[in-house]
């Protein structure tokens, strides 16, 4: 382990060996159940890791495999994270099976700071497109729907009712790092919907059939979208307060989409209309 004895020696990383160390039960305990109000996340991953750094979150620590250590690029990153107050170790394959969440590991997990933000901040971007999330189970799909969101030009998200943790460990990986960027805010739906009004937005609830085509709503106003969980979708009760229901057009015998790729289509319907100044 020739890049562990160099760092070890400046008592810039240390080495961990033990399944049972502090430090490992603090990254387990974090996989399991994160708090609303807790700031640290767990990032699991090359890619992660490296987005967290280009969003300027700070990195409490890092745990790296020995073997990703002795890799030019792993080492020089450790060592700019151990220069800049990183807790850093090296851990064996064992080791980091039992830190990361993961069932293949990628060789680095660490744990960061990043908090969700107010509605205000959600809906503070004109022209406005946020997206809505009610009570979506899947912490993958919530992920993906940030991601989708980002890419297209999404300016907020609210994640309503009991929708998974969107800064949990599972949806930060299906992200991909779009929620170090994206305002992503955690309400009630009641007071997510009057925000959405006293910032003069529409509110849309997409519904899989019945409602207006997509391809014939107005998404160039500032808007709110609201979708709902995998299973029964929006409670009835909401579509009763919306501007309108919009459906994606499906042909037989199709009835719904993945929450996520429906979330996708109607945001790149909304980039094509802003973009080409026409629904």
């Amino acid at each position: 382990m020739p890049h562990v004895a160099a760092f070890s020696a400046s008592g810039s990383i240390r080495a961990i060996t033990s399944k049972q160390n502090a430090h490992v039960r603090s990254f387990r305990a974090l996989a399991r159940a994160r708090k609303p109000s807790d700031t640290r996340i767990l990032i699991d991953g090359w890619h992660l890791l490296l987005e967290a750094r280009r969003a300027n979150l700070r990195i409490e620590r890092a745990a790296f495999t020995t073997d990703l250590l002795d890799t030019p690029d792993a080492s020089a990153l450790a060592g700019e994270l151990a220069a800049a107050g990183t807790e850093v170790f090296a851990v064996g394959v064992p080791v980091m099976k039992a830190i990361s969440p993961v069932r293949t590991p990628s060789g680095v997990t660490a744990i960061a700071h990043h908090a969700t933000t107010g509605l205000a901040r959600a809906f503070a971007s004109a022209p406005q497109l946020v997206l809505l999330a009610v009570d979506i189970q899947d912490p993958g799909n919530l992920g993906a729907m940030v991601r989708a969101g980002e890419a297209a030009g999404a300016t907020g998200l609210v994640a309503c009712g009991a929708s998974a943790d969107p800064l949990g460990w599972k949806a930060l990986r299906g992200s991909m790092g779009s929620a170090f960027r994206v305002p992503i805010a955690r309400a009630d739906l009641d007071a997510a919907m009057a925000a959405a009004r006293a910032a003069g937005l529409q509110l849309l609830a997409a519904v899989p059939r019945i409602g207006q085509s997509l391809f014939d709503t107005d998404l160039r106003m500032p808007t709110a979208l609201l979708l709902g969980s995998e299973g029964p979708g929006l409670p009835l009760g909401v579509l009763e307060e919306v501007d309108a229901t919009v459906s994606i057009p499906m042909r037989p015998p199709v009835e719904s989409l993945n929450v996520a790729v429906a979330t996708a289509l109607f945001f790149y319907e909304a980039l094509r209309q802003r973009t080409t100044g026409a629904p």
